[in-house]
């Protein structure tokens, strides 16, 4: 069935709203989870929302915390998530690192103790839509075997980088976990019965397989570029637990609706003080429009386009979900 964006937003904030968050939060949360919805990123969207729910519930996610800033070196700051709603504490230290960008030209925000950020591509279409160039990434439970490996040591850790094209608003914004396909789009495939599209894992018998209901079982989805992969998400682990001072894959709790005590980096980079006044959108149009192929985000703003013309395409077994709750 398909739903109007504004019918998704209110059904959202109706429930976030009896959560104990305040009013601007609860918008701002609703916003940000019905926009991924729109955007056709399902799996990071409403389907993602009982989770979400749940946790809060079960008192992981903490409604009423606002991350707090604890430290800072200059253009680097260290931020608290006290535990609170993961895609509140991301917008914020991203809006954070923006106002960094505009002070020193460049602004990083590493954010400890913090939940699932859902979709992390928002993230680099706020640093875009400001005008400056967005890069971010968060650790994540061990769910992913390191290359070589059997047993989800390292985790899918998504990596965020966004260049703004100011005139048009068709921002590049590159939003992968380090495995073949995350999670999300695992079940997604499952859902919909389908086959992916290239091989993403093993099954339980070590063999390589499309079948996206195999790999959710055997939990060994491929690393992408196999050892390469494995590598970047083992150092952005590092990096992102060194400088928050917060926890690594290997000291996150494993089962999904325990995920918490993530740590997460936000980095923006002032566009124009680079490139010069209006340089930074002709250069990433120039790259663009000598691609001969689909950029990084491209498809995001046709479904986005589509969805809010046609109306959002949800689940019934969702939509019943949230209209109940």
């Amino acid at each position: 069935m398909r739903v109007s964006y504004q019918e998704l937003y209110d059904a959202l904030l109706r429930v976030l709203s009896a959560t104990g968050m305040d009013a601007e939060r609860a918008a701002l949360c609703a916003r940000i989870v019905a926009d991924t919805t729109r955007d056709g990123i399902y799996s990071h969207g409403l389907h993602m929302f009982p989770r979400l729910i749940k946790m809060m519930r079960s008192g992981v996610v903490d409604t009423t915390s606002r991350p707090v800033r604890t430290a800072g070196f200059g253009a680097l700051e260290r931020w608290d998530g006290r535990c609170g709603v993961g895609a509140l504490n991301a917008h914020a230290c991203m809006e954070a690192a923006i106002g960094l960008a505009r002070t020193h030209g460049i602004g990083c925000v590493a954010l400890a103790n913090t939940n699932h950020w859902m979709r992390g591509g928002t993230y680099g279409w706020q640093a875009a839509d400001a005008g400056v160039v967005g890069i971010c990434w968060t650790n994540t439970l061990p769910n992913l075997p390191p290359w070589g490996a059997d047993e989800p040591r390292i985790g899918n850790n998504p990596l965020v980088v966004a260049v703004p094209r100011p005139a048009s608003g068709a921002h590049v914004v590159l939003d992968m976990a380090m495995s073949q396909f995350s999670y999300g789009a695992l079940a997604s495939y499952r859902r919909r019965q389908e086959l992916l599209p290239v091989v993403g894992g093993f099954d339980r018998n070590g063999e390589l397989t499309r079948d996206p209901a195999a790999i959710e079982q055997s939990r060994r989805p491929l690393p992408i570029g196999f050892w390469k992969g494995s590598g970047l998400a083992i150092v952005l682990d590092a990096i992102a637990a060194l400088l928050a001072n917060g926890r690594a894959t290997h000291e996150i709790p494993v089962h999904p609706e325990q995920e918490t005590g993530l740590s997460q980096v936000f980095m923006a980079i002032e566009a124009d003080s680079a490139a010069g006044a209006g340089n930074a959108g002709r250069i990433a149009d120039a790259v663009v429009e000598h691609l001969g192929a689909r950029y990084p985000g491209e498809r995001t703003l046709e479904t986005r386009q589509r969805n809010l013309a046609k109306g959002i395409p949800v689940e019934t077994s969702d939509w019943e979900w949230l209209t109940r709750l």
